[in-house]
């Protein structure tokens, strides 16, 4: 289609004329319709499928071509065994016993579990294990899907390929699970649509969960012995019940409509009815409780590495079960679905296993009671008959699994994957991938259809900015970043809609990488809030109001103190200082410029509930005819709590007060930093979008580019150092200087002589040759 269009472009702007012509505007419609009428658009049914039979099997070892004869022996038990099944059981489905694997050989299924534990502290817990074999294959449906199928492929291959149905996720999950020490086993049963297509449109994203709150209990206040007592509820009883009756009534009414708006909303996303219900083929994995503290058995499915419990309703049931020991065959009623099976493998009335050498106790049977009565002879004969009867299950011959750690990295096929959820629709990419940093990003939408966006949530790694994470509300246009430890400026989230400077925004920060302390800033285009904590003045918050500003703000406005906003008025408190009386240390301070006026509040003494309190009016230093003004009491006006104390004699209140303005100055070069600050840091933050650099640990040899030159140029000065050593050891004199007695001095006559030696050699050597090859010429 693209050659078409290319062809049947708009034609140039020299041909307007002609085209405002309509006949041959008519003409041009109907050749265009005539030729495109000629295309044939052939939509296959499937856009990608992958061709397992052209696959390269010659690299593959002779345990994948050919069966040991222990694994003959196995082959000839399961048939054995799937025949007496077949006979008892003649309404089941035949068992997955001994499908073909990549080289055509059959191989059984339980040598086809490989226990590995890779070298990746993540995958040792099965919910990391489950995630990384979910994103790093891709998922294939069954050929039918009422029925296993005819092949299983090694783990190996799998991982190669990067893709499998789900006997394949299974079996590979299973075998990392099991090298990690859980008890895992590899389910063949059935489950419902959604589960065997992986279809998750249904479900809520698991980013979209929110956790359970524990509720904590409030501590119980002691009652305080001269605690005031509430005043007297003076309204109608009469009237409060019937207002607790309408509120009632209203709730129901409300709870009603809610329910039925819930049970229509179901019924619209209540999907089909499935024909296939109850016939689907599925695999999955099964974790038993006990080994690494799993308190409770727990089924995984290998698509989705979800965890379910073994009563969901979306498994259905259970035919077989095995590992790399053993195989189980499942021989209860599963009309109830998983709900009432019994997992103890031991139990051979619930659970038939194939080869007698399990690992599972054995309940007692009345047979096996029975036996105890007999003679000694008699037992020795049973155990005999007994041993000659077992059969280890043999080893795997799959090879070691291996993963190198730029696939564990790289995890997602091409490195990307896209999971459709219930309103919400998940992209993953590999680190490094993009340019950015972006590794996984959220998008949430109002409707199922996913055409109104409500929310985009992104996550970051290997930022040089730290970056961790960025939410977007579409409805408000408010951005959240949040930092990892290690910005340049401490900054910890940044919260704001627009990057202009003076518009309303939140940065916190952490604060002990700080030496202001500051945790947290608020700020509008009016005033300005900042908190504080750990600092030796006990400053824990200042408040700035702000006048308009004449000009409108741009980022170098306020590049001068001359040019920062008007200030009308500075709040700043104070934690308490013990170093200090309560009545002379101060928890508010507030500096009014607009009343010319300095407010203290301090903190209460113990048992008072009123606090100490203090107003300076300022006033200039000298007159209008330039004489010095003299403090007066009028300048300072005084509160004192509790018992009146000795007053302050005005030289004190004078060295106060001329404190309080140098203070002042100092707060307000502080908030103008604190704007400066702020400037700077949307200005950084514009240079890092913009440069979005990756950090690159120095123990990533591929992309550290200094680690790699350093490497090469090493390996080029060995490469050298051989050479060099290789050029030493061919001494083509040394045979010469040993007739010699090994001279250490060498004169000018002893070097004509070697030189004439070493010649004579070489044409003794250059004729001996000649007539080598005249001798060989002549034969």
């Amino acid at each position: 289609m693209e050659g078409s269009e290319k062809e049947f472009g708009s034609p140039n702007r020299g041909g307007e004329e002609e085209l405002l012509n309509p006949s041959n505007l008519i003409d041009e419609v109907q050749d265009l319709e005539k030729q495109l009428s000629q295309i044939h658009v052939h939509v296959p049914k499937v856009l990608y499928e992958f061709d397992w039979t052209k696959i390269d099997t010659a690299y593959l070892p002779e345990s994948y071509k050919t069966n040991s004869p222990k694994e003959q022996m196995l082959l000839q038990v399961a048939d054995n065994f799937h025949r007496q099944y077949a006979h008892l059981c003649p309404d089941r489905e035949p068992l997955f016993l001994h499908p073909v694997n990549e080289c055509g050989m059959e191989k059984f299924v339980s040598t086809t579990v490989r226990p590995t534990l890779l070298p990746y502290s993540e995958l040792y817990n099965w919910d990391n294990a489950a995630c990384f074999v979910s994103d790093y294959l891709t998922m294939e449906p069954l050929p039918s899907p009422i029925a296993p199928p005819s092949y299983l492929y090694s783990p190996t291959t799998i991982l190669r390929y990067q893709r499998g149905n789900c006997f394949d996720f299974s079996v590979l999950l299973c075998s990392l699970l099991i090298g990690a020490g859980y008890d895992a086993y590899c389910v063949n049963g059935y489950a419902t649509k959604d589960i065997c297509m992986m279809d998750e449109s249904q479900d809520l994203c698991p980013l979209l969960a929110k956790p359970e709150e524990v509720p904590v209990e409030a501590e119980k206040e002691k009652p305080k012995k001269y605690a005031i007592k509430p005043p007297r509820d003076l309204r109608s009883k009469f009237e409060l019940r019937q207002e607790a009756k309408q509120q009632a009534v209203e709730q129901a009414a409300e709870e009603k409509r809610q329910k039925e708006e819930e049970e229509k909303k179901a019924m619209e996303e209540k999907p089909k009815p499935d024909p296939l219900y109850g016939l689907r083929v599925h695999a999955w994995v099964l974790i038993l409780s006990g080994k690494r503290e799993v308190p409770e058995s727990f089924f995984i499915d290998p698509f989705t590495g979800k965890s379910y419990s073994t009563v969901d309703d979306h498994f259905l049931g259970i035919e077989s079960l095995w590992n790399h020991r053993n195989y189980w065959i499942n021989m209860q009623d599963c009309w109830n679905a998983c709900r009432d099976l019994q997992f103890d493998l031991g139990d051979p009335v619930r659970w038939e296993f194939m080869l007698p050498s399990t690992d599972k106790p054995l309940l007692s049977l009345p047979e096996m009671e029975e036996e105890e009565d007999l003679g000694e002879d008699d037992m020795e004969d049973l155990i005999k008959e007994e041993e000659s009867k077992s059969f280890d299950m043999p080893a795997s011959w799959v090879e070691l699994i291996h993963i190198s750690s730029k696939a564990y990295e790289v995890q997602c096929p091409q490195g990307k994957k896209l999971i459709q959820y219930n309103n919400a629709r998940l992209e993953k990419w590999a680190p490094y991938l993009n340019p950015n940093g972006l590794v996984t990003r959220l998008t949430v939408y109002e409707d199922p259809d996913c055409t109104k966006v409500l929310e985009v949530k992104e996550w970051f790694k290997n930022r040089e900015d730290t970056l961790d994470t960025r939410e977007l509300n579409k409805q408000t246009q408010v951005t959240v970043e949040h930092f990892l430890p290690g910005h340049a400026l401490g900054l910890k989230a940044h919260m704001y809609k627009t990057m202009d400077p003076e518009t309303e925004r939140t940065m916190d920060f952490y604060s002990e990488t700080r030496v202001d302390g500051l945790q947290k800033r608020t700020e509008t285009s009016q005033e300005m809030a900042e908190y504080f904590e750990g600092r030796s003045d006990f400053l824990n918050y200042r408040h700035t109001e702000f006048g308009k500003r004449i000009k409108k703000p741009t980022k170098i406005l306020a590049s001068t103190e001359t040019n920062a906003r008007p200030i009308l008025k500075i709040t700043e408190r104070f934690h308490r200082n013990p170093s200090k009386p309560a009545d002379e240390d101060v928890a508010e301070r507030i500096f009014s410029m607009v009343e010319d006026k300095i407010f203290l509040t301090y903190h209460c003494k113990k048992n008072y509930i009123t606090p100490s309190k203090r107003e300076f009016n300022k006033h200039t230093d000298v007159d209008s005819k330039g004489n010095k003004v003299v403090m007066s009491r009028d300048m300072c006006i005084s509160y004192q709590s509790g018992p009146v104390e000795k007053k302050k004699k005005l030289f004190h209140l004078y060295e106060m007060m001329m404190q309080l303005i140098e203070d002042e100055k100092h707060s307000r070069h502080q908030v103008w930093e604190s704007e400066i600050e702020v400037l700077d840091i949307l200005r950084i933050r514009e240079e890092e979008e913009i440069a979005s650099k990756l950090s690159v640990s120095i123990y990533d040899t591929e992309r550290n580019e200094k680690s790699k030159e350093h490497r090469e140029v090493l390996e080029r000065l060995q490469q050298e150092e051989r050479q060099r050593q290789v050029e030493q050891d061919l001494d083509y004199l040394a045979p010469f200087l040993i007739q010699m007695g090994g001279v250490e001095k060498m004169t000018k006559w002893l070097a004509l002589r070697l030189k004439e030696d070493c010649l004579n050699d070489f044409k003794h050597r250059l004729v001996d040759k000649a007539n080598l090859i005249q001798a060989r010429f002549e034969k």
